[in-house]
C-alpha cells in the first residue's frame, strides 16, 4: 500500500486529489489515495480552488477483474455454502468499491458547492474504503479475493446519467441505489447469524449503521439543491423516480431506516407508489 506522503498528488487541490482517487486502478492504490486524501482534507491541507472544469464523466480506474456483466448474467447463489457466502461478500465489496468512486466523483464533478458538501462526501469516500477493506479481508478468509467473481456496473451507470446535475445525483444515487442497502441488509444479517457467520454479520452491522448517515447526506444535499433551484423536494423526488426509477427501484422499503436517513413521509409514500406503478 502507498504511504500517505506518496498518495497526495501535487498541487494540493481537493479537486486534483479527488480526480487522482477516481483514476486509481488497483484496490490498493485507490484505498491508499482515498484514506490520505480524505484525512488531508479534514486537516485543512487541501484547498477548494478554482480548478479547471471537470472532465466529461467516464469509467473510473478499475482493476482488470472483476469482469463486468449484465445483472441477469450473474448466477444466483444461496448462503448455505462457503462458495455462496464468498460470492455474496464479493457482491457487497463491489458495491462498496463503486461507492468510493461515487463519493469522489461528487466531490470532483460538482463545483461551487458549500465546503460542508465536500467534507461530507470526502468522509463518505473514507468510510466506503474502510468498508471495502473489511469485506476484502473477510473474503480472503474464504480463500477468495476481490475480482474472483463477476459483477455488474449499475451504480456507475446511474452516475453517468446524473453527471449533469448535483440535484439529480443526490436524489438518485444515495437515495435510490445506495439506499437499497438499508432495505435488504437487516434480513441478510439475520440470515448470516442463523448460519453462525457472525464475522460477516458484524461487518454488515457496521456498514448498515454508517450507510444510514451516507443516505442522510444525500437527503440533506438533495434538499439544499432543491432550495437553490427554487423547487419543492417532494414533487421533484417523485418526478425523478418516475423518470429514472424503472429497473433500479425495488421494494419493500425499510421505512424506519429511511426515515432516519432523511426521507419524509411524503417521499416514502412516493417510493411505494412508484414501485406499484412500475409493477
Amino acid at each position: 500500500m502507498l504511504s500517505a506522503a506518496m498518495a497526495i498528488p501535487p498541487p494540493e487541490s481537493l479537486f486534483a486529489a479527488a480526480h487522482a482517487c477516481l483514476r486509481a486502478a488497483t484496490p490498493e492504490h485507490k484505498l491508499a489515495l482515498t484514506f490520505a486524501t480524505a484525512e488531508a482534507f479534514a486537516r485543512g491541507e487541501l484547498a477548494i480552488d478554482d480548478a479547471p472544469p471537470p472532465e466529461p464523466i467516464c469509467m473510473p480506474g478499475r482493476p482488470e477483474r472483476p469482469m463486468l456483466v449484465h445483472p441477469r448474467e450473474l448466477p444466483r447463489r444461496g448462503f448455505g455454502s462457503d462458495e455462496g457466502r464468498a460470492a455474496f461478500i464479493h457482491s457487497i465489496a463491489h458495491i462498496e468499491f463503486n461507492a468510493i468512486d461515487l463519493a469522489w466523483d461528487a466531490v470532483y464533478r460538482f463545483r461551487g458547492m458549500p465546503p460542508a458538501f465536500y467534507a461530507d462526501w470526502a468522509q463518505v469516500a473514507h468510510d466506503e474504503a474502510r468498508h471495502f477493506a473489511m469485506l476484502r479481508e473477510r473474503l480472503n478468509a474464504f480463500g477468495r479475493d476481490y475480482g474472483d467473481f463477476d459483477a455488474h456496473n449499475g451504480l456507475w451507470e446511474m452516475a453517468e446519467k446524473t453527471a449533469h446535475s448535483a440535484l439529480e445525483r443526490m436524489a438518485l444515487v444515495p437515495r435510490v441505489l445506495e439506499a437499497r442497502g438499508l432495505d435488504v441488509t437487516p434480513a441478510m444479517i439475520v440470515k448470516l447469524r442463523q448460519l453462525r457467520d457472525d464475522a460477516t454479520a458484524d461487518i454488515l452491522d457496521v456498514i448498515l449503521r454508517e450507510e444510514i448517515g451516507h443516505v442522510a447526506a444525500g437527503s440533506r444535499w438533495f434538499r439544499w439543491c432543491c432550495e437553490r433551484a427554487g423547487v419543492q423536494p417532494e414533487p421533484t423526488f417523485r418526478e425523478l423516480l418516475i423518470r429514472y426509477g424503472r429497473g433500479v427501484l425495488y421494494g419493500p422499503f425499510n421505512l424506519d431506516a429511511r426515515s432516519a436517513a432523511g426521507f419524509s413521509g411524503e417521499e416514502l409514500a412516493a417510493l411505494q407508489s412508484a414501485v406499484a406503478e412500475m409493477a
